[in-house]
């Protein structure tokens, strides 16, 4: 666990059905960094990907970098923010396959009770994405909160 700023970020944005995330993400990703190169404004971090599951098996997906400062929309770049707060913090070093058993340990570490999720996770892709492959250190982070006694 650790706390997290608030962060500025640049993003891309799409609806899409979740085998496209693997794809897109990096795609995505190499997007808004042409973006942020072409405006001479550096990313503060590692790029990253965040999505909100929609009705009928959809998800509401944005990629991007955290910036310094809040950007201008422009074309397919819009601004966006990950939220201040506690988080619960999982690294994930194994093939991209065995994914969701690192997913797994984040709600088996909620379901023990110390901690309740608020909002939607977040990947921190620490090797930085190539055209098709988003890499193998991937760290997974969860908004949490504590209850209340």
């Amino acid at each position: 666990m650790r706390f997290h700023s608030d962060e500025a970020t640049a993003v891309r944005r799409g609806h899409l059905v979740p085998e496209q995330l693997e794809d897109w993400v990096p795609s995505a990703c190499a997007a808004v960094a042409e973006h942020l190169r072409h405006r001479g404004i550096a990313p503060t971090g590692y790029p990253y990907a965040r999505w909100h599951p929609l009705p009928g098996g959809e998800i509401e997906a944005e990629a991007g970098f955290p910036v310094g400062t809040p950007i201008a929309g422009s074309g397919d770049v819009e601004p966006s923010s990950l939220p201040a707060g506690p988080v619960l913090a999982v690294w994930h070093t194994d093939p991209d396959e065995k994914i969701p058993l690192s997913y797994h340990a984040v709600q088996d570490w909620l379901e023990t009770g110390a901690a309740v999720a608020t909002g939607d996770s977040w990947e921190v892709y620490h090797d930085l994405p190539t055209c098709d492959h988003v890499g193998t250190r991937i760290e997974i982070v969860q908004p949490i909160t504590f209850p209340t006694p």
